[in-house]
């Protein structure tokens, strides 16, 4: 009796990669002379999965030496496995084998790792577009669609490049999503979400922003007192440096483009929005020597060209009686100073006058 049919129950199947994939094929009665092979793919590019005298080192029977059970397992399952296995009942003749039955076949797809989404080499600053790739591998079938987002905002793509793997079984996917970056964004998470039929929930790739995105800091300097100063009395002068990201810094202080030396160096410190800022402070002896010295406060952050921020130090001029005032703060003086010399020329004049007379 020839066998009234082959079955190959399974339509689709998916497993990770590395576990032990089971295909099932049984047969019923009996039928001709000749082997049962299970194939991978059809036609002339077929391949040869396993075959009762060939070598085949992953692939076992699930019953040995059955006359009606040809399942087959495949071990340590990997990516260049994916595609379409049939099993295939030959009959011998004369000089070859002829195809006597063939099962309707089995779409194998090994569960790809996550995809990868990777971003630029270097930072970038505010209001730039940056584009983000988003790869995978080891797909089959062909048809695969992605979607990307950020955060939960969904951003519109091209459709992805789909092309065939290094093993010509499967197909690898990249996809390229392009980002306006904004200062929130220290926050914000790029998503690549992959969906195949094979898998019953879409793989998903992230990438934080943070690992892309510079703010570059605003610097200024103020002091914390009124100028002009008390010659000989000590000041500070506090450089602010805020909203910048990353936190790597370095702040420099110079008094007439010469570097100075500064005891307290100050570390970022992180804001609730992510981003940091420093304080950075310098004291100073207000001596008629330094009279109009400029300090400057000189930040080099990620690596950019520094930013700078200056203030200068004016010292009041010294009064009668050892005291300090400002001359260009106490109109009040200007004001007495000059009726003293009205007074005092009104006088002369007078006398002169009555000296003549």
């Amino acid at each position: 009796l020839y066998p009234r049919r082959l079955q190959q129950p399974q339509d689709k199947v998916s497993v990770t990669a590395g576990e032990t994939l089971t295909l099932t094929c049984t047969m019923s009665g009996v039928g001709p002379v000749g082997p049962v092979k299970w194939l991978k793919g059809w036609g002339s590019g077929n391949e040869t999965v396993y075959d009762l005298v060939g070598y085949f080192p992953r692939v076992t029977r699930v019953v040995s030496e059955s006359n009606t059970d040809f399942s087959i397992r495949i071990r340590d399952v990997r990516p260049e496995d994916a595609g379409t296995y049939y099993c295939v009942k030959f009959s011998k003749r004369l000089g070859g084998l002829d195809v006597f039955r063939r099962g309707k076949g089995t779409v194998v797809s090994p569960n790809p790792p996550p995809p990868v989404v990777s971003g630029p080499v270097n930072r970038t600053g505010l209001g730039q577009r940056v584009p983000f790739t988003c790869t995978a591998g080891g797909f089959f079938p062909k048809e695969i669609d992605v979607k990307w987002f950020k955060g939960k905002d969904r951003i519109s793509v091209q459709p992805p490049s789909i092309t065939l793997g290094r093993t010509k079984s499967s197909y690898d996917m990249s996809s390229t999503a392009a980002v306006t970056l904004q200062e929130d964004d220290v926050r914000s998470q790029l998503v690549c979400e992959v969906r195949h039929s094979t898998l019953t929930t879409p793989l998903r790739g992230t990438y934080r922003l943070s690992k892309a995105l510079r703010v570059s800091p605003s610097v200024s300097v103020v002091a914390d007192v009124l100028s002009p100063v008390e010659v000989n009395k000590n000041m500070n002068f506090t450089c602010h440096v805020k909203r910048f990201y990353p936190g790597d810094v370095a702040v420099a202080w110079l008094e007439n483009g010469m570097e100075i030396k500064v005891e307290n160096i100050s570390q970022p410190v992180e804001t609730p929005r992510g981003l940091f800022e420093l304080r950075s402070v310098v004291e100073v002896q207000a001596t008629e020597e330094k009279n109009g010295s400029v300090f400057t406060c000189r930040v080099v952050h990620d690596a950019q060209d520094p930013v700078s921020g200056t203030a200068t130090l004016w010292i009041a001029a010294p009064a009668r009686g050892g005291s300090s005032v400002s001359l260009l703060s106490s109109p009040g003086l200007w004001l007495g100073i000059l009726l003293e010399k009205g007074l005092l020329g009104g006088l002369l004049i007078f006398l002169f006058k009555r000296a003549r007379a």
